[in-house]
């Protein structure tokens, strides 16, 4: 049985459809990224399959419970992580997983021996007795995931899970992620970031504009880019647009900036194109400090599927969602898992028994 088998999934905010026509099968026990800039439809497709948002049209099921119709058991076989956790700054890491299992029935002992079992578990014990404002950020979201397993589901819904870690916190969550998965967890990811996305999932989902544009591994979707890449790195202050204009004319192909590296990267259908481009750059004055050719990136991909950057997608207004770029911060507020007591919104988690 899927984990989660949705179709025609839509939602609708007045005349902007936020999620249309939306189909997704995650397996059981791996990892499905969801992937798309801010305000493509990622978040609030979660945040119907996770009961946060009725859904206006369409059918979805978790372990085959009808997201629509039992909610409160749809809760209990659910996690959710999102970037905010509403988490009490004032109480320590052991009295915030002790707060939240008690929320979700557990007895006084049984809440205190699992927020024990957590914190060791995501190596926060050292951090027990310490206030959650003095956490870092990388602590704070190993407590933030730590919560959402009190109850043990065997799916987890994270929200760009590391978005605004440095990059050794990230491998951390990352490491995290897959030894969830090891257990017999499954997780469905939303990410901002394509190396996350490549580095953790087995399948991925492309959205881009409330629709599904493209799935599978991403392998199978680098397929659909080419054989190789080309990848430049311009020297500081050498003219990128020129370098385009030189990249277009020589390939064809417009190349794809990766921000975070500061590299421009193009599809290459034979390798030895490489040797062209690299002329005609020395030739136009343009000075390169690396290059490389691989495999293509999910950048590409995105850019192939969408005819735009992942940093310069259309982003539309829905509430709940940020409206910037593909390395925004908007998320999910809440994280603990839920057993059917707990009600979430987007600015604060409502405890209702």
């Amino acid at each position: 049985m899927p984990a989660v088998q949705a179709s025609g999934l839509v939602k609708k905010f007045g005349e902007l459809r936020a999620v249309d026509q939306i189909d997704l099968e995650v397996r059981t026990g791996e990892v499905f990224g969801v992937l798309g800039p801010n305000g493509a439809g990622k978040t609030t497709t979660l945040k119907m399959l996770a009961t946060l948002l009725s859904i206006d049209s369409g059918r979805a099921e978790i372990f085959g419970v009808d997201v629509a119709a039992e909610p409160h058991r749809v809760r209990q076989l659910i996690g959710v992580t999102g970037q905010y956790a509403s988490v009490d700054e004032d109480l320590t890491g052991a009295e915030n997983l002790w707060l939240f299992g008690r929320i979700q029935g557990l007895s006084s002992k049984a809440a205190r021996a699992t927020a024990s079992r957590l914190l060791e578990q995501f190596g926060l014990t050292e951090a027990a007795e310490r206030r959650i404002s003095e956490f870092s950020g990388g602590m704070r979201r190993r407590l933030d995931l730590a919560a959402s397993l009190i109850n043990r589901p065997p799916l987890i819904f994270l929200d760009e899970p590391t978005t605004g870690l440095d990059p050794r916190t990230r491998g951390q969550m990352w490491n995290t992620i897959r030894e969830l998965v090891d257990d017999g967890c499954t997780v469905l990811l939303t990410t901002q970031y394509l190396d996350e996305a490549d580095q953790l999932a087995d399948r991925v989902c492309v959205i881009d504009q409330g629709r599904k544009v493209a799935e599978g591994t991403p392998d199978a979707l680098k397929s659909q880019v080419g054989d190789s890449t080309l990848q430049l790195e311009l020297a500081p202050g050498a003219d990128q647009a020129l370098a385009r204009a030189v990249i277009v004319r020589v390939l064809g192909e417009e190349p794809v900036a990766t921000p975070e590296s500061g590299r421009l990267n193009v599809a290459l259908a034979v390798a030895d194109r490489a040797a062209d481009v690299l002329i005609a750059l020395r030739e136009a004055a343009v000075s390169i400090v690396s290059v490389s050719v691989a495999k293509p990136t999910l950048d590409e991909v995105f850019f192939a599927l969408t005819g735009h950057g992942t940093a310069d997608g259309p982003a539309a207004t829905v509430p709940g969602q940020s409206t910037s770029s593909l390395d925004g911060t908007s998320g999910l507020d809440g994280s603990a898992s839920f057993d059917g007591s707990a009600s979430f919104d987007d600015s604060a988690t409502e405890v209702a028994r």
